[in-house]
């Protein structure tokens, strides 16, 4: 059977190292009370309702009593009537209470189910790009989800619940001493026997349920992989269904395995409950009939002994469980608390500035790499260390392997930089320090003569338009698409836009125009359409800098030439850093870099880099001449040789 490398190592040893070893962070607690703040008032009669209901709880068995004793048996019509529209009273108002109970705990819930979710995601949209590079999907959403949901049930449902749980225990035994203290003190002995097995069981169950999270956003992370278009095009491209079946059926089976062993766990929890319930039940009875016998007290306060004692059972099993609930919950506050305790890698520096708008000649600025060094950072540089079922187990290159070592230019304002080289040599990681996705490890960027890590983020981003080589599609129609990049966009800025990128003509064609859905990650486009509508977002949002990852590398001849033509308008006046794929690109840039191992080797233009020999003279010779030797230098994709991020 394939084996699959998990957040908690390989899908299916038996000698997985346990996740459930992990226990819950000192201050969990106290951290809670912040997301209660909110909804004290609510939580205020929350509170009271539960208290009036737990005092019902005791007052009936109190009623039985008296009607017994004092209607029933001396046969006073009056006063079992009297009785009997009591009890009524009190349900009617134990309704209402119960109802007041369930909608707040509902309101509240709710409420901080959104305060959660709202937060965590904010949170995790800061985050650099290098956390997403080591993140799970699945795991991310489970924490979203499941996680929050059991995190709030902390704050409603338990604190409800220990409230009717401490009042109800102090009313019930202070009925039930007022009846018989011999009665209620061999009740009482018996309660620890009852809080035992909660103690011992709650630790394990507490284990389990971790563990059950963790596998559950393991399985998640794995569907997600392979129900999205690239995973299932992938799984039917390599014909393999039945090892990924496999794969599956061995994270189903641990999440079954523990599933099991939870609800047995707390089956026995109960089971023990009731055999010691029954046990103290037969002593109530046997001790108690006996006092009715000798005429200790009378037959209706044994009868409302019983129902007292079988409602301590309640709270006593309550007692007990909330230790396993409670623990529960924490550990879904413990996993949300992980993600909110994770400190972003770019962050803004206090006192940012906005990046001026006109900056640098006229509204383009300059850009400028002062002895750039740079290595991607480790997973505990990214704060992922401590996530087991997030960090994906990638192994770690050395801290001494720079991507970039040194590297130093400027790409002139209103001018077109392009760099090239082979795959791997770095010229993504330079285009990715251009929006600050990452930092440089030393030296500086600068934007307009301001260090990067001077500037605000979104005044950064607001300058910077970037097209990657695999564009990205929301799965949502072509005018949200667009939309995105700048959301006030009118009608008639879409059709420009479309227009300059030359794909109107398509959009126009389809039933629903600009509200076509693209599916996910645009896969009901081509990829030249993707790519031309990746390009009119990039027109729509028209940004001072671009930069451009092999945009054009998926456009064919015809698509290709009009892009240019359009490129050529949208990139005058505007500093544009180029990864160049094609000739054309090449020829017309104002400066050429070229980079080789981290560094850059040569620059220049295009003739003087020919003239000069080297290593551009070779990529020309290898990847270009034969683009030049048709149609004009427009000719079908010719491979670069340009590969993975490095």
């Amino acid at each position: 059977m394939m084996m699959r490398v998990g957040p908690m190592g390989p899908i299916g040893r038996p000698g997985d190292p346990p996740v459930t070893r992990q226990q819950i962070r000192p201050g969990t607690v106290r951290r809670i009370i912040p997301y209660a703040k909110p909804y004290r008032w609510g939580l205020a009669l929350l509170l009271s309702v539960t208290a009036l209901d737990a005092i019902i709880t005791a007052v009936n068995p109190l009623l039985i009593a008296f009607v017994i004793d004092d209607g029933i048996i001396p046969r006073r019509v009056a006063v079992v009537v009297g009785i009997a529209l009591a009890i009524v009273v009190l349900a009617l108002v134990d309704a209402l209470a119960n109802y007041i109970q369930a909608r707040m705990s509902a309101r509240i819930g709710q409420g901080v189910t959104y305060d959660l979710r709202t937060r965590v995601f904010s949170h995790v949209q800061r985050q650099p790009l290098a956390f997403f590079t080591r993140s799970q999907t699945g795991s991310l959403v489970s924490r979203l989800n499941t996680d929050v949901v059991g995190a709030q049930q902390a704050i409603t449902t338990l604190l409800s619940q220990t409230v009717d749980t401490v009042l109800t225990l102090i009313v019930v035994v202070a009925a039930m001493f007022y009846l018989s203290w011999q009665v209620s003190v061999i009740a009482l002995i018996t309660v620890p026997f009852l809080l035992f097995p909660g103690k011992v069981i709650g630790k394990r169950l507490q284990r389990l349920t971790r563990e059950t999270m963790q596998l559950n956003a393991s399985m998640g992370s794995l569907t997600t992989e392979r129900f999205n278009v690239g995973g299932a095009m992938l799984a039917k491209l390599y014909g393999r269904p039945d090892e990924e079946s496999a794969v599956f059926a061995t994270q189903a089976e641990r999440v079954r395995d523990v599933g099991v062993r939870q609800t047995v766990t707390g089956r026995a929890f109960g089971i023990i409950m009731a055999l010691i319930s029954a046990l103290i039940l037969a002593l109530a009875y046997g001790l108690g009939g006996i006092l009715v016998i000798d005429h200790a007290f009378k037959i209706g306060v044994l009868v409302a002994l019983v129902a007292l004692i079988t409602r301590l059972f309640g709270p006593v099993n309550q007692l007990s469980n909330m230790q396993i609930n409670v623990l529960t919950a924490l550990v879904s506050f413990d996993r949300v608390f992980e993600v909110l305790d994770l400190k972003p890698l770019i962050a803004e520096r206090p006192g940012a500035t906005a990046l001026p708008r006109a900056c640098g000649n006229g509204m383009a600025p300059e850009i400028e790499f002062d002895r750039v060094s740079f290595r991607y950072p480790t997973a505990a540089e990214v704060s992922l260390a401590s996530l087991e079922s997030i960090a994906l187990p990638m192994p770690e290159r050395g801290d001494t392997e720079w991507i970039l070592h040194e590297v130093s230019f400027v790409a002139p304002a209103g001018k077109l930089t392009a760099l090239v080289g082979p795959s791997g040599a770095g010229k993504t990681t330079i285009t990715h320090l251009v929006p600050r996705f990452y930092d440089p490890g030393s030296g500086l960027v600068r934007i307009g003569g301001y260090d990067l890590r001077d500037l605000t983020l979104k005044s950064l981003h607001d300058t910077i338009g970037v097209v990657t080589q695999d564009a990205h599609l929301f799965h949502d129609t072509i005018r949200a698409n667009l939309a995105y990049a700048r959301p006030g966009a009118t009608e008639q800025e879409l059709v420009e836009a479309c227009k300059a990128a030359r794909i109107w003509e398509l959009v126009a064609s389809l039933s629903n125009g600009l509200d076509t859905v693209v599916g996910e990650r645009g896969y009901r486009l081509s990829g030249g359409e993707k790519q031309r509508v990746a390009l009119a977002r990039l027109l729509l949002k028209a940004p001072s800098v671009v930069v451009l990852d092999e945009a054009t590398a998926h456009l064919d001849s015809e698509s290709e030439a009009a892009i240019q033509r359009a490129l050529q308008i949208a990139l005058a006046g505007r500093t544009s850093l180029v990864i160049a794929h094609r000739l054309s690109t090449v020829r017309e840039a104002d400066q050429i870099l070229v980079i080789d191992e981290g560094r850059i080797t040569q620059r220049g233009t295009h003739e003087e880099l020919l003239a000069a020999g080297g290593l551009y003279a070779d990529l020309y010779r290898t990847q270009f001449a034969r683009q030049e030797a048709t149609e004009g230098g427009l000719a079908g994709e010719v491979p670069t040789g340009n590969g993975p991020v490095r």
